[in-house]
């Protein structure tokens, strides 16, 4: 047996996360980090399970007054909910184009703006939204009586940014002036949204010493710097990770390989010149929470890089986000109670009362077998 030290976890810091998943719920996870070895927990959860409703893209609106939530969901439809409370604010519809079903040309890219685009009114948002095809819509609404009824932008903004292959991920820098594209058959590329052009396009790496020639497969992007739109990270499927400067070359100025499966998140960290990176395996470079594909959320300490804190959500998780206006009191003078995530329906759930049933059933033989092999011996005896 090998010996082994227990290592006793440090208080999660007060944070207030919200995931998504594929069964369209929206789950809000807190910390209070007030007493030794807290742990972060499920207060809320928004929504009914339901798979039609699986949630494709979230972006949040993170500022002090009012911050929101806009969720895409695989029926096309994207929700506006507030972060405080879970309310409704505006409902979407499908924006597919040229009548195309949402299932066949799913979103995958969305993105709400902070700064005021449209000068109708102070009570409008604006959303960028880029579908698998590549068609990437601007559009404000304004506030209505019900959420459903949001008055729409009547000329929104659209345009193309692929004439083929499929986009897999969508980035927008921090002044929200520009955005990065690519995916699948798409080299990554670099666009101007108050001009709707493309300014600069990737170019793939030559062929190694093999003569082997790396498909394009993008699988994430983020920006470096958030004061530098020249500078990006791209993730690929071939479990490269690439750094662009399209001041000064197209092709990438360094390149590495992480472990042995497809790049799954990159984020910048907040020094400009530090990047996290996880993986299909959930394995990761240096400290990433969105990096897991087991249903867990986990918190790490980028500096002693250890686990602070993991709350299991049963879903597959698609999404997570910060609050970072989140205070430890709450106005009301108390926190909301943590909920049960077991209560949600799941399929894992039945599989494994069916396993526990096999189980029962088997001791059940077994104990009738011991009771004949005892009457056996009893009546030799006797």
């Amino acid at each position: 047996m090998p010996r082994t030290t227990k290592v006793e976890s440090p208080s999660c810091p007060p944070f207030r996360a919200l995931t998504t998943d594929v069964l369209g719920l929206v789950k809000v996870i807190e910390t209070r980090g007030e007493q030794s070895g807290a742990a972060a927990k499920v207060v809320e959860r928004w929504g009914d399970p339901d798979s039609s409703k699986s949630v494709v893209s979230a972006s949040i609106l993170d500022r002090e007054k009012d911050p929101l939530l806009g969720v895409a969901r695989k029926s096309g439809l994207i929700d506006v909910i507030s972060v405080i409370n879970g309310d409704l604010r505006h409902s979407i519809p499908n924006v597919c184009q040229d009548g195309t079903r949402p299932e066949d040309d799913p979103i995958v890219g969305l993105h709400l703006f902070k700064k005021q685009r449209s000068e109708s009114s102070t009570r409008s948002c604006t959303s960028l939204t880029c579908t698998t095809k590549g068609y990437v819509r601007i559009e404000s609404f304004e506030e209505s009586k019900s959420p459903a009824d949001s008055i729409r932008d009547p000329s929104p903004t659209s345009w193309n940014v692929c004439g083929s292959g499929n986009i897999l991920c969508s980035n927008v820098e921090e002044n929200e002036n520009y955005a990065l594209f690519g995916g699948k058959g798409v080299e990554v590329n670099v666009w101007d949204l108050q001009k709707c052009t493309k300014i600069w396009t990737a170019k793939s790496p030559p062929r190694n010493s093999l003569d082997i020639f790396t498909p394009m497969w993008f699988t994430s992007t983020t920006f470096l710097s958030k004061d530098d739109h020249r500078k990006f990270v791209a993730g690929t499927s071939c479990h490269q990770v690439r750094l662009y400067d399209i001041s000064a070359q197209r092709r990438p100025v360094m390149s590495f390989d992480f472990r042995e499966t497809p790049i799954k998140a990159v984020v910048e960290d907040l020094d400009g010149h530090t990047v996290y990176i996880g993986n299909g395996s959930g394995d990761l470079a240096s400290v990433d929470i969105r990096a897991g594909l087991d249903s867990y959320l986990r918190i790490w300490d980028i500096h002693s890089r250890q686990l602070l804190s993991a709350v299991f959500l049963k879903q597959h998780l698609t999404n997570v986000v910060f609050d970072s206006h989140f205070r430890t009191q709450d106005a009301a003078g108390s926190a909301p109670e943590p909920l049960d995530v077991n209560e949600v329906p799941c399929q894992d759930e039945d599989d494994e009362a069916m396993t526990t049933k096999r189980k029962k059933t088997s001791k059940g033989h077994g104990d009738s077998r011991s009771k004949k092999k005892k009457s056996r011996k009893t009546s030799k005896e006797d």
